[in-house]
């Protein structure tokens, strides 16, 4: 069976489905993050990433050896407790490789404060022997800061959110 797609291609019925497979994969490997990330499993978390994967974001680790040791240092660095959700995601697939662009919405506690941070990630992800992976997991915050100094665009009270503040 061979439908039309929106390129003007014919799709099989098996490329549909192996289509719809990888979209599901990338949607679990969010969900995974959040909660590897969340639960503070970093070899778990690290495991999502390529060898050479990195985080553009609060900083910018490159290679699994580099997100664990950022990922476990979030604790010393003030951010104690978090709990990540991720909406709204988009997800362009080219063959083995794809753009994942979704929003953050981030609960935590942040130097002690009850905090709050949104934001967006633009992730770069890749199939590796049958896997979806993050090549580049990126994100910029619209504002991270303590709940009681209220929340609005632009305002941060963490200067490496600030840094990786959305940019218009």
């Amino acid at each position: 069976m061979t439908t039309s797609a929106d390129s003007g291609s014919e799709t099989t019925l098996a490329e549909r489905i192996t289509r719809l497979e990888d979209l599901e994969a990338i949607r679990l490997l969010d969900a995974r993050y959040c909660r590897h990330l969340d639960d503070g499993n970093w070899d778990a978390l690290t495991d999502l990433f390529t060898d050479d994967g990195e985080f553009d974001g609060l900083a910018r680790p490159c290679g699994r050896a580099e997100l664990r040791e950022f990922f476990a240092g979030l604790a010393a660095g003030g951010l104690t407790a978090f709990w990540h959700f991720i909406t709204n995601l988009e997800i362009e697939l080219d063959g083995d490789r794809a753009t994942v662009r979704s929003f953050l919405w981030q609960p935590c506690v942040a130097d002690g404060a009850a905090s709050v941070a949104a934001g967006r990630y633009t992730d770069e992800v890749v199939k590796v022997d049958g896997r979806w992976l993050y090549k580049v997991k990126r994100v910029r915050f619209h504002f991270f800061g303590p709940l009681e100094s209220g929340w609005d665009e632009g305002r941060f009270a963490l200067d490496s959110a600030r840094k990786a503040a959305v940019r218009r």
